[in-house]
């Protein structure tokens, strides 16, 4: 367990209780399951405050001065920063008035603190997005990547070859997983499946190491990763053979 980001955590609590228009302190992730926290974790946390206050909170960073000097801010988004306090500990945090939380998506939090009275939500009102896919959607995902990524390969944009057949297509068979191997773990980021994916489906570990292979090698990576998509489902033929076609150009 990470004290020094609980400890962090909590002295950000207690600067904001002392503050009359901060109504809460929403820890997210890793913060809001402490006894996942270790070395290498960072904190996430909304604020919320009175209504006319947001602009406030987002401009004046004096709240978090009060914990320890900033070392950089970058605001990454209407309502909020990613910073680095001087001592070294990272976070990234969004600001918001309590009417806004209705068109907020997050996931269940833990609050540090929460002002009597108040109405606020651990979890969202929205509906959390669902990035599962069926097999026979996902399977025809990563063959169109293959077939597109192969069509921009031999034109010569190789970068964008690269994300999708190492990245995109990847990100389908992640999507699918839980459909082909039971899962050996439940912490699961709906924002972002490749969180913990090792963990959860440890047998994909090997489709990684053979068709992850880099800007060099990207019809070697596609033809593993059809190879692979072959073992677990029934593909369209006549795909297959014009990706092959396109790896076999390459020979």
């Amino acid at each position: 367990m990470n004290t020094k980001l609980i400890n962090r955590l909590n002295l950000l609590a207690d600067r904001l209780k002392k503050r009359n228009d901060c109504l809460g302190l929403l820890a997210l992730g890793s913060c809001a399951e402490q006894e996942r926290l270790d070395e290498w974790s960072d904190l996430d946390f909304f604020v919320f405050v009175e209504k006319g206050s947001q602009s406030r909170y987002l401009s004046n960073l004096d709240w978090l001065e009060e914990c320890a000097p900033l070392a950089f801010v970058f605001r990454n988004t209407k309502d909020g920063h990613k910073i680095l306090w001087e001592d070294g500990v990272y976070a990234e945090y969004a600001v918001f008035e309590l009417d806004m939380m209705s068109d907020i998506p997050y996931s269940k939090g833990t609050f540090i603190f929460k002002r009597d009275g108040v109405d606020l939500l651990e979890s969202s009102l929205l509906s959390m997005p669902n990035p599962y896919q069926t097999i026979e959607y996902a399977s025809n995902e990563i063959l169109t990547n293959l077939y597109v990524g192969l069509l921009r390969y031999h034109r010569g944009e190789v970068l964008s070859a690269f994300r999708l057949i190492q990245v995109h297509a990847i990100d389908r068979f992640i999507a699918m997983a839980h459909l082909v191997y039971p899962a050996q773990s439940t912490q699961i980021d709906l924002f972002s499946l490749e969180r913990r994916v090792e963990q959860r489906h440890p047998e994909l570990i090997e489709v990684f190491n053979k068709s992850l292979l880099g800007y060099k090698h990207i019809p070697v990576s596609a033809q593993i990763i059809l190879d692979y998509l072959k073992t677990i489902t029934e593909l369209n033929s006549m795909m297959v053979n014009e990706i092959e076609r396109l790896i076999n150009l390459t020979r």
